[in-house]
């Protein structure tokens, strides 16, 4: 088990009471009357599967019920980051791959 930081209850809590929904930033058709059966479907159903680096969407579900995002690698399972909803994330899948030498002199 692992515990999982929620940015809205400010508190590590026990993975049990998170529920991933699904990848983070994904833009809502400006105009979804007018979408195409294509894009409307590819909007609702289809996701990127990265192994590596990945932003998520979570939900507190037992505790605030507030949604927030994670970034998360994929291979290992570390969590890498936590925000709020709007946030930017300041982790990229290129940003990750960097050694932690590289990391640190870029901050300089």
């Amino acid at each position: 088990m692992f515990y999982i930081y929620c940015p809205h209850c400010e508190e590590h809590r026990e993975e049990e009471e998170f529920h991933a929904a699904g990848e983070a930033h994904i833009p809502r058709p400006l105009d979804p009357e007018n979408c195409s059966d294509k894009e409307w479907g590819e909007y609702m159903f289809f996701r990127t599967n990265p192994r590596g680096i990945h932003h998520e969407l979570w939900v507190h579900s037992v505790g605030c019920r507030k949604f927030f995002n994670m970034t998360r690698d994929t291979q290992n399972y570390e969590i890498l980051e936590v925000y709020k909803i709007g946030e930017k994330p300041s982790i990229t899948s290129a940003a990750a791959k960097l050694p932690a030498q590289s990391k640190v002199q870029e901050g300089v």
